[in-house]
């Protein structure tokens, strides 16, 4: 169970064929920028029921000297998104042309990632080499996954009625078989062109035109003006002043402010000398409060209420850890729900260092491949309410909310971390449980990722908000958090329904380690 450790660089991913692309980048001399989204092409092709051209992006960039750079990739609502055009629906459906709302933001993402690399590095590699490798899988064919296998079965039924579905994702009319070779020749296409017109065509090109043609033919709320207007925003992170170090996430639309409250709370207890029982309860405990702070202020940037840094200051943080009681589990309502998502870190030999997430939000997003493209459009609009005075209520060129939020840390000693997951509710948890043990609690990398893990609220195909563990917990862990009052449901071990999580560490000494998620088809590759 030991963690990779390299000399010059490191790439961590959920597929290994995407660490790869991005290994092979930095050893061409490529930035961490570059490598990243070589391996955000590659895993669009090889890990397809998770993420896609279709959907969003965020980027968070930490230089080796100076202020991290955020990146939103994400989309608005279309301009035909309206609640009038919805009236008929009780909410927004997760499936189908009424589900692909917003704009895809990710390439959009890649595009202005490429221009921070240029600012901070200089020289470039050409574009087509970065998508070299995703051409080559598309075209050439890749090796179906398990993953990928298990999701088209368990959602064909309701997904192979959608446009453009079943020519794309079946063989023959059958779901593929783990292990056979599946080709994207459509996508391949797509990814040659982008080569060759670049990314910008996406929005304001022959691409764009295209995809416009494919939106209204099967009714998608979005126009080629919507695809115009997108661009890609740099940000500023959130941040927590932690014991340990400081520590950046997204701040709105994302659920950044998740998973920094959750270990800013967690910060004001003793959990180095926490058992797994303990640790456990508070860090549930402190997601609850930290989801009531995102279901009361996080929306679409534009329409905030709040000062979202404002609820990380020390004394909000304190008074909410005053809040969990060690003996009783509180009462919660319920979690957002279910996300298909990719996770990937890379660190180059200067130090660059990049925590990056990539998403078609449900698995297939919302299942519509638009015409000759390969590429299948995200549903993540499903986040947004029909109701017109709720804070996510629906609107065209209004951002839905997103549970992506990559997260990255500077300690004390010296250190420098990047870390995520995918996971919809599960990413914030993951996360802290991945920083509480390996940051606080001095377990070594890779174990912090293996161990078991958890999961409070709703994943894949669940209406339950139970709190779920793995089978590898003790039974006295169980026992205990029963005792404490949570509705504990017992999941197989190493299930992926918890998340693919993964992490970089960069030592004072220039070593890399690297670790990634035994749940998932992935690697920690250096050099």
């Amino acid at each position: 169970m030991h963690s990779n450790v390299s000399v010059h660089g490191m790439a961590v991913a959920p597929h290994h064929l995407a660490s790869q692309s991005a290994l092979a980048v930095l050893r061409e001399g490529g930035s961490a920028i570059e490598a990243m989204v070589a391996a955000a092409a590659t895993i669009a092709v090889v890990y397809p029921h998770m993420n896609g051209l279709g959907g969003d992006g965020f980027w968070l960039i930490i230089p080796p000297d100076g202020e991290p750079v955020a990146i939103d990739a994400s989309g608005a609502a279309g301009s035909l998104a309206t609640l009038d055009a919805y009236r008929d629906h009780a909410h927004i459906p997760h499936r189908g042309p009424r589900a692909a709302l917003t704009v895809a933001g990710t390439v959009s993402g890649w595009d202005e990632a490429l221009k921070v690399s240029h600012e901070m590095c200089g020289k470039a590699l050409p574009l087509s080499r970065l998508l070299s490798d995703a051409i080559g899988y598309a075209r050439n064919g890749t090796p179906v996954t398990a993953s990928q296998a298990s999701a088209t079965a368990s959602k064909l039924a309701e997904l192979k009625e959608v446009p453009g579905f079943a020519e794309t994702w079946l063989v023959d009319g059958e779901t593929p078989q783990v292990g056979s070779r599946f080709y994207q020749p459509a996508l391949a296409s797509t990814l040659t062109q982008l080569a060759e017109e670049g990314l910008d065509s996406f929005y304001r090109g022959p691409l764009a035109e295209c995809l416009a043609r494919g939106m209204e033919k099967y009714g998608l709320p979005i126009t080629l003006a919507d695809l115009n207007q997108h661009v890609a925003r740099r940000t500023t992170p959130l941040r927590l002043q932690h014991q340990q170090g400081e520590v950046w996430n997204l701040a709105p639309p994302t659920q950044g402010l998740v998973s920094l409250a959750i270990l800013g709370i967690t910060d004001c207890l003793n959990m180095a000398d926490a058992d797994d029982a303990t640790t456990l309860h508070r860090i549930v405990e402190a997601t609850k409060l930290a989801f009531g702070l995102r279901d009361a202020h996080i929306t679409d940037p534009r329409d905030l209420k709040t000062d979202i840094q404002g609820l990380l200051e020390p004394a909000k943080l304190q008074a909410l850890a005053g809040r969990i009681d060690d003996n009783q589990a509180a009462p919660w309502g319920t979690g957002k729900g279910p996300g298909d998502t990719v996770w990937m870190g890379v660190m180059d030999s200067s130090g660059l260092a990049v925590s990056f997430i990539q998403s078609i939000y449900h698995e297939f997003g919302s299942g519509v491949v638009l015409p000759d493209t390969g590429i299948v459009w995200q549903n993540r609009g499903a986040s947004f309410s029909l109701d017109p005075a709720h804070l996510l209520a629906l609107a065209p060129g209004k951002q839905p909310f997103h549970t992506l939020n990559p997260a990255a840390a500077r300690l004390h000693d010296g250190r420098v971390m990047v870390y995520g997951s995918m996971g919809g509710d599960g990413q914030p948890q993951t996360q802290a449980a991945l920083f509480t043990r390996y940051v606080i609690q001095g377990v070594p990398l890779q174990e912090s990722i293996t161990r078991p893990r958890w999961l409070l609220g709703r994943t894949w195909g669940q209406t339950s908000d139970t709190l779920k563990l793995e089978g590898r917990f003790s039974s006295h862990t169980l026992d205990h958090l029963r005792a404490l009052g949570h509705d504990v449901e017992v999941f197989p071990d190493f299930s992926e329904a918890m998340g693919h999580a993964g992490a970089i560490v960069r030592h004072p000494n220039g070593l890399f380690e690297g670790a990634f998620d035994p749940r998932s088809n992935g690697s920690a590759a250096g050099f």
